[in-house]
């Protein structure tokens, strides 16, 4: 009850309250909402600090710039949520901000696609070179439903583009990047896709900034054949993998275009099954067969990994926080 009394108090002001309706319309800079509510910024920072420490909105930092969305868990969310279905959209301080809102975003998109055009060329050379996109996105799409997880991650999401196909599956799906102009498109994309339970942020695959075991499944999209140590990076995760969750990859077979890694900063030429499989199982999981999806002349290859359960419940149940140690004899 204390946490649902705070929260109303918090919202009980009409700048916080346009503040949830304008979140939960997608991710916001402090800027950004400061232009659209036409208010100083130490003055919205306040009312964004007060909604945050009643659980009402999430706040992220991206380098420089801090975001902030309506909460996605904790027992505010859902009030949040029913407070932004009950504000109407014709209000007319509502619609104003809304107008607003939507400028930003076309700004965001013109930018977006600025970029987009200039680095479209080389992208599209690339995929010539092997099986039809739409037929690893299938496959890809047939493996999640296999596998029907609840929280998703995208490692290398770039555009977005697996979070755009993969989220509708989802209850929440979140992609990581280190470019903040991917991150933009991606922004662009979800929104445009109105995939509310989609979101990204700037991160590294090497130290993604994620609890352990909180998704139930994994992708890494061709990503693999950018990282110096691939290896670290399905260890990293396998870290944030429940019991259970799988582990999607999807790069290239060995092949031999030496222009991908002098053009194209590829830092390898495609993985064998072989070495896939060993850096899945020294990170703890259980490989299946990969599938390969020959093209011309790159061929796709896609593998699955799973985290085991634990057999052991009493050691499962000493792992948890809070457990009394174990004492030498109690697992045999």
């Amino acid at each position: 009850m204390e946490h649902l009394l705070a929260a109303l108090r918090a919202v009980a002001e009409p700048t916080r309250l346009r503040l949830i309706v304008l979140c939960a319309r997608g991710e916001l800079t402090v800027s950004e909402l400061t232009q659209i509510l036409g208010q100083s910024q130490p003055r919205v920072s306040r009312h964004l600090k007060l909604l945050c420490e009643a659980g009402l909105l999430d706040r992220f930092r991206e380098g420089s710039w801090v975001f902030y969305r309506l909460s996605q868990s904790g027992p505010a969310s859902a009030l949040a949520r029913q407070l932004v279905a009950a504000c109407d959209d014709a209000d007319p301080t509502i619609a104003l901000d809304l107008q607003r809102l939507d400028a930003i975003k076309r700004q965001r998109a013109d930018l977006a696609s600025t970029y987009f055009r200039e680095n479209a060329d080389q992208w599209h050379r690339i995929r010539s070179l092997y099986i039809d996109e739409r037929e690893v996105e299938a496959a890809l799409v047939d493996v999640i439903a296999a596998a029907d997880p609840r929280d998703l991650l995208d490692i290398g999401t770039g555009t977005g583009r697996m979070l755009e196909i993969l989220a509708p599956r989802v209850e929440r799906a979140l992609g990581i990047d280190q470019s903040r102009e991917m991150l933009s498109i991606a922004r662009v994309n979800l929104a445009r896709a109105g995939l509310e339970n989609g979101s990204v942020r700037l991160g590294d695959m090497y130290q993604l900034a994620v609890p352990d075991a909180s998704f139930d499944a994994v992708v890494i999209h061709q990503v693999l054949h950018y990282a110096d140590r691939p290896a670290a990076v399905i260890a990293e995760a396998a870290r944030v993998l429940r019991p259970n969750g799988v582990l999607v990859l999807v790069d290239f077979a060995p092949h031999a275009l030496e222009f991908l890694r002098n053009e194209h900063a590829h830092r390898r030429l495609g993985f064998s099954n072989g070495e896939v499989t060993e850096w899945c199982r020294v990170a703890g999981l259980d490989p299946a067969p990969a599938r390969q999806l020959p093209g011309d002349p790159l061929t796709v290859v896609i593998w699955t990994a799973h985290r085991q359960a634990p057999t052991n419940l009493h050691f499962a149940e000493a792992l948890q926080p809070g457990a009394p140690a174990l004492v030498e004899g109690e697992l045999h």
